[in-house]
């Protein structure tokens, strides 16, 4: 009985050593720039050829009513990071070379959270969340950092510098060390590929996050001499078909290095198509407008999870997500800490391994462009509140590369839409259900009171200090 009871010891102690041994699940966070909801084959594409993120789909799980948080890059970015809506932490629109402004360094990001639990860190591609010195990645939870800071039409060749736009050389960073002005960017998509790929090697023994934030598809468009006029859609459908190489590089690598089964990846688009560059911008699908709106073409892009220890193939999830919900999900994964400061995104573990069907969310999300509230989305409505937004009005951009100018339309009343029906958003109900505009207005006044409305001229309660340089 003695000798009994010191085996159970042993093996108990045992397997507590090993459990507590178990490493971390790795993540490798892949983001692209304006990509629509309609271009990979998962999604509907016909035109595009995506073989490798449509087999991620098909061994993970896949949204199809994942939201960017705004539908603009700095805003939609610091979402990702902070789990937070950009107006919380005041963070609007897309950040300009030399602007006094970017993420405050007292917010804490996935990657701080992620180094507190022994995380090798990195970033390769676009920063686009503050380019003064204390603003950078580093000050921010990433141990590397190689790529751009702002957009990648943020240069000397933007086709209406100097009428609208002044802006100076672009460089290629490596951590705070600028290498060289970027003159031509064909290369840059392999080369974000390859610094990912040389970090998962050399971090291999140490779980690590890997923040893949891709520049393209945003205008200018750029694909590597192999890529280009391989695909139906012209050169948009070129750059998407590298990245989507890219992603099947990636994912080669996990398998070859062991990694495959520990690692979460994820893919996913900051907002929609800009529209006004015609053929250089991505498709919506049947959604309506894109870019800098707050209808469904602006928000609705791709998100695509793989992780083959806790997600089934085959999972496709049609309950709402938003880019809040990425750092207390990957928080939830890696068993993390939680910040401190309070965040508005959910946990969306209990969707990806199949335990419930249902959104984190109860009133699920508010739409703000700028500091202006939008809409609301409450179940399977969408109520629009009064406000102006640019559209193209069915004119057809044919000036690849070079921006349609954009009209400017009016919501004088509120707009109600059953996304559950009508995805498309073209039958408003608001004079059917007038119980339903009453309910969900109650919400959105809510909602300004917290967060606040420049139309409004509400200020929030619970904003906190924006990042300025001193």
């Amino acid at each position: 009985m003695k000798n009994y009871v010191i085996i159970s010891i042993v093996i108990f102690f045992t397997a507590c050593s090993q459990n507590n041994s178990i490493q971390p699940p790795n993540i490798i966070f892949i983001l692209t720039d304006d990509q629509g909801y309609g271009d990979l084959g998962i999604y509907g594409a016909e035109d595009i050829t995506t073989p490798h993120l449509d087999q991620m789909a098909k061994e993970g799980a896949y949204f199809t009513s994942y939201y960017a948080t705004q539908p603009v890059c700095s805003a939609s970015r610091a979402s990702i990071l902070t789990g937070c809506y950009p107006d919380r932490i005041g963070i609007h629109n897309a950040y300009s070379p030399g602007s006094k402004v970017g993420l405050n360094p007292d917010e804490t990001t996935i990657a701080e959270l992620l180094k507190e639990r022994g995380y090798k860190t990195g970033i390769f591609g676009k920063w686009h969340l503050g380019d003064a010195p204390k603003f950078l990645p580093r000050k921010h939870g990433f141990d590397e950092f190689y790529g751009i800071l702002y957009s990648n039409d943020m240069w000397p060749k933007h086709p209406q510098q100097g009428s609208i736009f002044n802006f100076p050389e672009i460089y290629l960073y490596e951590n705070e060390t600028p290498l060289r002005v970027l003159e031509d960017q064909t290369f840059l998509t392999g080369a974000l590929t390859r610094k990912a790929i040389e970090f998962i090697k050399r971090n291999k023994k140490d779980p690590f996050f890997v923040y893949l934030p891709h520049p393209q598809p945003h205008v200018p468009l750029f694909a590597g001499p192999k890529f280009q006029n391989t695909q139906d859609r012209g050169l948009y459908g070129d750059v998407i078909g590298e990245i989507d190489d890219s992603v099947g590089q990636i994912l080669s690598t996990l398998k070859k290095e062991g990694l495959d089964e520990n690692t979460i990846v994820v893919f996913t688009s900051d907002n929609g198509p800009w529209l006004s560059y015609g053929g250089h911008a991505g498709s919506a699908g049947i959604f309506r407008e894109g870019k800098g709106t707050n209808w469904e073409g602006g928000h609705r892009v791709p998100g695509i999870v793989r992780y083959p220890k806790s997600i089934q193939p085959n999972t496709r999830i049609d309950a709402p997500a938003m880019g809040i919900d990425w750092l207390p999900t990957l928080v939830e994964f890696t068993k993390s800490a939680t910040p401190n400061k309070k965040i508005d995104g959910a946990s969306l573990v209990p969707l990806l391994t199949g335990e419930t069907t249902h959104s984190p969310h109860e009133n699920f999300f508010f739409y703000y462009r700028t500091n202006e509230l939008h809409a609301v989305r409450h179940k399977d409505w969408k109520l629009y509140v009064p406000h102006t937004y640019r559209s193209l009005n069915g004119r057809e951009a044919t000036n690849d590369g070079f921006p349609v100018p954009y009209d400017r339309n009016e919501v004088k009343m509120p707009e109600l839409y059953d996304l559950s029906l009508d995805p498309e958003e073209q039958n408003n109900l608001a004079n059917i259900h007038p119980e339903w505009v009453f309910k969900i207005t109650k919400i959105a006044d809510s909602v300004r009171a917290v967060l606040g409305d420049r139309l409004t001229g509400i200020k929030g309660t619970e904003n906190r200090p924006v990042g300025l340089v001193d």
